[in-house]
């Protein structure tokens, strides 16, 4: 389906014909054979996109959750994470199949939709919605915690509020402001990051509380089995989820379609191994457990092993870092890919058409932006301290699209182009759907309940729409 013209875009084209490089064949990717126009300004590399996904999954991600999947997991946290990778890597080169056959943003509901069915593709869509809008809530409300104890005189409402604002203004400058401060805020998480490997080492080299090498993180046949990890990884996958966001600015790329689908894999794989050392270590620092005493313990157990590893100045350092990593530079780029999602599916009429409006000069989907962080506002201030009820129900929404998308990268390539790529558009789908659907069925009651009601509301939202005769087509170009 075409998209309607938007009244500034005929200006807004002009105006940025000085700044834009045309679409060229093989290089930028001709969005007009979709049926929709060059609106979005085209300034992002390979190196601002691996930027991009490693900020979204947060380098130093595993902060926040580790003593829920050392607990999970029995101490075998830094497997748990290596499984991950394994899992997401099936994923991830599942969008870079798609990615490189539709350029265009909206990430798995547009490859759903076009791969599989239009109807599979709202419904993907609406699942990964689940995902992207209650993400930027929960680093909110997840930062907001950390804050507090560091300074307890403030509330953590005013914490999230100030978070918003600030967030907002950033997307809305245009999608080069966010990603410098992209640049920013991850160089500081590295930084972070470094100390806590470099003191970490050095505490466990000098035994200190009884630490000890050993791969026991890694690998430990006391305890170890298939459901225990999954069930860790059910938790754990939050960590990775931000991968697949980096489709959502394909219309925002240069060098082609193929740049996304690299840049996808690669920062996947980056980010994963930093999270393999940096629980590595820390379980090291733990010696001898593989239980946690109550969830507090859970809560500030990397905190208590930064202190362990370099005393108190440096569990300070550790907890304001996490809390700013996941409030400003996660949610940053959070709200941007959640403002592309609304963006792509109003331009094709699933959402209100309002949604699909871009700044004449910024080349942002303003109103897009602005919803997302309406919306982050009221449901953070809501569920103020709801971190583990906001974490389950995240997880089920994107696992369910990733589903979604192993089926339409089949279907697409063995079925509707005919292809007879086996191993890369069956084998590939084939154990990433098993690995998810495994994933899912070890997740929480409550991600589960909760998940399947959203998908409920959804599945009413487009019968609805198609008896009222709403758009259900995807114009496909094969």
């Amino acid at each position: 389906m075409a998209a309607p013209t938007q009244a500034s875009a005929e200006g807004q084209s002009m105006a940025g014909q000085q700044d834009m490089p045309p679409d060229r064949p093989g290089d930028e990717a001709d969005i007009s054979r979709f049926g929709y126009e060059q609106q979005l300004r085209r300034s992002l590399r390979l190196r601002d996109l691996l930027i991009y996904g490693m900020v979204f999954m947060v380098p130093i991600a595993p902060f926040a959750i580790f003593g829920v999947v050392f607990d999970l997991s029995k101490g075998m946290v830094a497997l748990t994470y290596l499984v991950g990778l394994v899992a997401m890597l099936f994923t991830a080169l599942s969008y870079r199949a798609m990615s490189r056959e539709f350029p265009i943003a909206g990430s798995v509901y547009t490859y759903v939709g076009r791969g599989l069915s239009p109807e599979a593709g709202f419904l993907a869509g609406w699942a990964i919605l689940l995902d992207y809008l209650l993400v930027p809530t929960l680093l909110y409300v997840s930062g907001a915690v950390a804050l507090q104890t560091v300074v307890s005189g403030v509330p953590q409402w005013l914490w999230i509020t100030v978070f918003v604002v600030f967030n907002t203004l950033v997307n809305l400058l245009g999608i080069r402001t966010t990603a410098t401060m992209n640049k920013l805020f991850l160089l500081a998480e590295l930084v972070v990051l470094a100390l806590f490997v470099g003191l970490s080492t050095s505490a466990i080299a000098r035994g200190v509380g009884g630490a000890h090498w050993s791969l026991d993180p890694l690998y430990n046949p006391k305890v170890i089995s298939a459901g225990l990890v999954f069930s860790a990884l059910s938790v754990a996958a939050l960590s990775f989820l931000g991968f697949d966001a980096i489709s959502t600015l394909a219309e925002e790329v240069q060098g082609g379609p193929r740049v996304v689908g690299r840049a996808t894999v690669l920062s996947l794989c980056l980010v994963a191994a930093l999270f393999v050392v940096q629980t590595y270590l820390a379980a090291l620092l733990l010696p001898g457990q593989t239980a946690l005493s109550g969830q507090s313990a859970e809560n500030t157990a990397f905190y208590d092993v930064a202190r362990t590893a370099g005393g108190v100045w440096f569990k300070d350092v550790v907890a304001v870092t996490s809390a700013l990593a996941a409030a400003v530079a996660n949610a940053l780029v959070a709200q941007a890919a959640t403002s592309r999602l609304l963006f792509s599916m109003a331009r094709d009429g699933r959402l209100p058409r309002f949604l699909a409006h871009v700044h004449p000069t910024r080349r942002v989907p303003d109103r897009a932006v602005l919803l997302v962080a309406v919306l982050s506002l009221a449901l953070g201030l809501a569920l103020v301290g709801q971190v583990a009820l906001l974490s389950s129900l995240v997880n089920f929404g994107a696992l369910f699209s990733f589903l979604l998308l192993h089926l339409s990268v089949g279907f697409y390539f063995l079925v509707r182009r005919r292809q007879r790529s086996y191993g890369m558009h069956l084998v590939v789908p084939l154990i990433g759907f098993v690995i998810i659907g495994y994933v899912l069925y070890h997740a929480s009651a409550h991600a589960q309940i909760g998940g399947c009601c959203w998908l409920a509301v959804g599945i009413a939202v487009l019968v609805v729409r198609r008896r009222r005769g709403g758009p259900v087509e995807l114009k496909l170009d094969v």
